[in-house]
């Protein structure tokens, strides 16, 4: 799952990154409201967690034009009032969850889950990919009904290949989707988990080709 945190505190910010980080998800991290909304009205997110109190545009109103515009990813607020009316303002601007800091990371996981459960099934969400069935929303990957256990990261690198079928996929992009925009990863370690994921994918008609120089590209076995 591909997360946004919006949140101008650096520690508080970083903190809920490395563990979702370490969950498996591909997290990005902004500190500007204004370089928040430029950011989701270009590039997809599947959830976002977003503070009220951002320098240059506040919170509500990222949320507020993320909703005019007809993006409806699921958003949590994070703020640290905690009398009713704020809590009322940022439901009604189209917020799916609110959370008062301080909070546990247990709390925000749970809640984070409880968004995932109640996003409506659309069609698509679970699509075949040769002998491969991949639910998108549970992000459980399947043959003939068996699950194919994949460890977090391995199944964030299948995502990101999935999500472009056919297309060279540079090593830039993969390590984006897995540690967010701009992190300082080792193109080898991007290397280590194509290697591990063309392994398991093999016997069952899906190959990942090497295109030097310009990434990598997943598609059937022909």
């Amino acid at each position: 799952m591909r997360i946004a945190i919006v949140e101008d505190n650096v520690v508080l910010a970083n903190g809920i990154a490395h563990q979702l980080r370490d969950q498996g998800h591909a997290v990005n991290v902004l500190h500007d409201g204004q370089d928040a909304l430029t950011f989701l009205t270009q590039d997809s997110a599947d959830l976002v967690i977003l503070d009220i109190n951002l320098p240059s545009l506040d919170g509500i109103s990222v949320l507020r034009s993320l909703r005019a515009s007809g993006d409806m990813v699921p958003i949590i607020l994070l703020t640290a009032r905690g009398d009713l009316q704020d809590r009322v303002n940022g439901l009604d601007a189209g917020a799916d969850d609110y959370l008062i800091k301080p909070f546990e990371m247990e709390e925000l996981d749970a809640r984070i889950r409880a968004l995932i459960r109640r996003k409506p099934m659309s069609e698509g969400d679970s699509i075949s990919f040769g002998t491969l069935d991949f639910d998108r929303t549970g992000r459980r990957l399947s043959v003939g009904g068996t699950e194919l256990s994949l460890p977090r990261r391995e199944l964030s690198v299948f995502e990101c290949l999935f999500e472009r079928q056919n297309q060279i996929v540079s090593k830039t992009q993969i390590a984006d989707h897995l540690y967010g925009i701009g992190a300082d990863i080792e193109e080898r370690v991007v290397e280590i988990y194509i290697s591990r994921l063309r392994k398991k994918l093999s016997p069952h008609g899906i190959e990942i080709k090497t295109a030097r120089g310009l990434g990598y590209l997943m598609g059937l076995t022909k």
